[in-house]
């Protein structure tokens, strides 16, 4: 094949790729070093990724039994003969002189006065014309209730209601004595009671956790069922619980 064939390629025929122009350098402030070492200089160790790299300390300086309690001051040995009071001045002695002061006693006070509270004034009372005085709480005038001959005494209309309502619960008491046993009813023991409570309690807490058991999601009649039949079973049995708390007695009917 002759060169200038190959010259003549169609492949020449293509554009070749745009060349871009070189870019201008970026700028670069001035200032960039600067910024670096201050930022350098301020930045805590904590602010960096991480906690700082600090020297781990020894497994063997662990927290010791008694270690942080306050150690006492050394025992002193007492002398008899030490004074107690500070020596009393002696006459030659003088008071420091020329001492002074930048606060404003008047306007201190002045401001104390204004914004403290009134003092109540006590209460008294005059009984001659003179103007003698004398103090009204001791006087007898002003009324005491702990002072009266019945302070703390019952009343007897509370005595006497109080007396009703025993009479009134003895009668109710021997006519259910007397039903029951017209009924032959059976009255349970208290450790027979909270055996009682206890297994309703316990019943409570299977059918409970039988509840929790169920699908979240409830698609089918078979599971509406279940739940309806669980909820009602739970009401039931929080209401012989509550009926069993409320009443600490309780009769029951006598098979035997």
């Amino acid at each position: 094949m002759d060169s200038t064939c190959s010259s003549e390629s169609i492949y020449n025929l293509i554009p070749s790729a745009l060349k871009e122009p070189p870019q201008p350098p970026r700028y670069t402030s001035v200032f960039k070093a600067a910024v670096k070492d201050d930022m350098k200089k301020f930045k805590t160790a904590m602010k960096t990724m991480g906690p700082a790299k600090v020297e781990v300390p020894s497994p063997k300086d662990f927290l010791k039994k008694h270690s942080k309690e306050k150690a006492l001051p050394p025992k002193k040995k007492f002398d008899r003969n030490e004074p107690k009071k500070p020596a009393v001045p002696l006459r030659t002695d003088h008071p420091v002189m020329g001492i002074q002061s930048g606060k404003n006693f008047i306007n201190t006070n002045a401001a104390d006065v204004i914004m403290g509270v009134a003092k109540k004034p006590k209460p008294i009372y005059v009984d001659k014309r003179t103007g003698d005085k004398h103090d009204l709480e001791t006087s007898g005038l002003v009324p005491k209730y702990i002072n009266k001959k019945d302070y703390g005494v019952t009343p007897e209309y509370i005595c006497k209601r109080n007396e009703e309502v025993k009479k009134a619960q003895e009668e109710y008491d021997n006519y259910i004595q007397e039903n029951l046993k017209k009924a032959a009813m059976k009255r349970l023991s208290d450790e027979e009671r909270e055996a009682v409570l206890q297994g309703l309690k316990k019943n409570w807490e299977e059918v409970h956790k039988e509840f929790q058991s169920l699908s979240v999601y409830i698609d089918s009649i078979p599971k509406k069922v279940r739940k309806q039949r669980l909820e009602e079973e739970m009401k039931q049995l929080e209401h012989d619980i509550s009926v069993m708390e409320k009443h600490k007695i309780i009769y029951i009917a006598n098979k035997s």
